[in-house]
């Protein structure tokens, strides 16, 4: 038998389950599980099938349906019958407690929605104790309407002491009270608790950024894993953590950054992703209040993804969400060196695809929609960074003058 191996254990195996919808089709489907994959392989499993179900819309008892739940029930024991394991499935969506409870009773394997997988990660990610406080409150707030189902499994394991994490004792429960009612109980007192934590270090954070000075904030958005840590790293001449994996930051990174003899500082933030959980984004507030008070965003995009212009929606969305849709934005064009486009015969009639746009069409296309704020570079191979430093110094500049004009003789603009 085949063994895939992370760090130094055997990786769990998964099979990914997707809907096919009128409002989703085959081929968004089969990216979003793309990505899915990604996140699985993050969290240290390896996929071994794929399913996805043509439905008008998710089925509120099984999410696909009876018949290909029987289906995927049917793979899963003939693996076993193999002498193969199937560790989990995963669903790209997030499900419901009933439709978990009822797939685990038909397929008899663990069950991990889209929410779930990415908690994992960042509980898996978190390093500070600030990221931990974030991520725990995030895995409360997704827990707690999941009770039932997960109290059912603790029956069959003869009891214990809270529902998926609760730090009560059986022995304190009052009269009367059920077991279900005290795991939520005790849930709900560590969430109040987590949140005035959370408040304190919001205070403790503002109180920071109001120390730092007469200088101008920018911050690095974007989708996850677009080369934002590698960027600030190469502008800040730092050793911030940076690998081709999803989430690998989670606390926001703070440099001072002095191009010619202008300073300001440049904060990395935690990377957005489609169908982002609103309690992580709930619990990451003051990781992202260095957005909200940022003057200056640079929106870094990976434009050698094959679906880059849904991930910059992505981003436009939930920066409207923290209310930051009407800052100033510089469109970072990442990882141009690893862009690759196929040019289309001289004969072929065929209307040209997204895969027949070179470089350089693309570049005139970004540059007419969003102007000059737009640069193409590669962070990893140096390409362009020098008129991407000219760009960023002018934008930071404006801003500065803007709001401290006494220090125009500072900052004279740039010949270029």
């Amino acid at each position: 038998m085949k063994e895939y191996v992370y760090s130094d254990r055997k990786a769990e195996t998964a099979i990914l389950v997707g809907l096919i919808t009128e409002h989703q089709t085959e081929k968004k489907t089969n990216e979003y599980l793309d990505e899915l994959e990604f996140l699985a392989e993050t969290a240290g499993a390896h996929t071994i099938r794929r399913f996805t179900q043509r439905i008008a819309h998710a089925d509120s008892v099984t999410y696909v349906g009876s018949g290909k739940l029987i289906e995927i029930r049917d793979y899963i024991k003939q693996r076993a019958d193999e002498g193969e394991e199937t560790d989990m499935a995963i669903f790209d969506d997030e499900l419901s407690a009933r439709q978990i409870r009822n797939i685990e009773k038909e397929i008899g394997i663990r069950v991990l929605d889209r929410t779930s997988l990415i908690l994992d990660i960042f509980a898996m990610r978190a390093k500070t104790a600030t990221a931990k406080t974030q991520v725990e409150l995030a895995q409360y707030k997704y827990m707690l309407p999941r009770l039932q189902r997960m109290w059912t499994h603790l029956e069959r394991q003869g009891g214990g002491s809270g529902g998926g994490g609760g730090k009560g004792s059986v022995g304190l429960r009052g009269p009367g009270e059920t077991q279900l009612e005290m795991d939520r109980r005790i849930i709900l007192n560590r969430m109040s608790l987590l949140k005035r934590r959370l408040a304190e270090i919001d205070r403790q954070k503002a109180t920071q950024r109001s120390g730092r000075g007469r200088l101008i904030r920018v911050a690095l958005v974007g989708y996850t894993n677009v080369g934002k840590s590698t960027i600030l790293n190469m502008l800040a001449k730092s050793d911030v953590f940076a690998e081709n994996k999803l989430f690998a930051t989670l606390d926001t990174t703070v440099r001072k950054v002095v191009i010619d003899n202008l300073p300001f500082l440049l904060s990395d933030t935690v990377g957005f992703i489609r169908k982002i959980p609103t309690d992580l984004v709930d619990s990451f507030k003051s990781t992202l209040d260095e957005v909200r008070e940022a003057d200056l965003l640079l929106h870094v995009v990976d434009i050698s993804h094959p679906d880059f212009p849904e991930q910059i929606d992505v981003v436009n969305r939930t920066l409207g969400e923290l209310g930051c849709s009407e800052k100033p934005v510089i469109m970072v064009f990442n990882k141009t060196d690893a862009y690759r486009w196929v040019e289309k015969d001289a004969d072929d009639l065929t209307p040209a695809t997204e895969a027949n746009v070179s470089l350089e069409e693309l570049q005139k296309t970004w540059m007419a929609k969003t102007g000059p704020d737009c640069v193409f570079i590669s962070a990893r191979h140096k390409d362009n960074i020098e008129g991407f430093r000219r760009l960023l110094y002018e934008r930071v500049r404006y801003l500065h003058v803007q709001k401290y004009p006494y220090n125009d003789f500072l900052y004279p603009i740039s010949d270029d």
